[in-house]
């Protein structure tokens, strides 16, 4: 399956704290998300799904993920139809092996484009 990962204004990668989350692009957006931190060695920190504005708050939230702020956190999201999301998030978890958060064994992989 081939998704548009997300960018901000002039092809950059967004910085999870600051991109701007009551923008009307994320009105009603559901899909899949990557989070990682950039730094000397960077690293996915969370892969996750649902209502993307509503799950980047509560990162923005999440002591685990905020502790690797000083090393530019980031994030990209897709949009991913729901019978295919947990697929997705399954291969997203096995391919960029986050630090943080569930591996999904249970669940049958759907491959996409990863976002780099």
């Amino acid at each position: 399956m081939q998704v548009q990962w997300r960018k901000g204004d002039g092809n950059l990668w967004c910085r999870l704290n600051t991109v701007d989350l009551t923008h009307r692009h994320f009105d009603g957006l559901e899909g899949v998300y990557v989070i990682w931190h950039g730094g000397d060695n960077p690293a996915v920190l969370r892969i996750g799904q649902g209502a993307i504005r509503e799950k980047l708050t509560e990162h923005r939230g999440d002591v685990e993920v905020q502790q690797h702020d000083d090393k530019l956190l980031m994030v990209t999201w897709a949009a991913v139809p729901q019978a295919e999301r947990d697929g997705v998030e399954k291969y997203l978890a096995d391919e960029l092996q986050p630090l943080l958060g569930d591996r999904f064994a249970d669940r049958s992989t759907v491959e996409v484009n990863l976002p780099w």
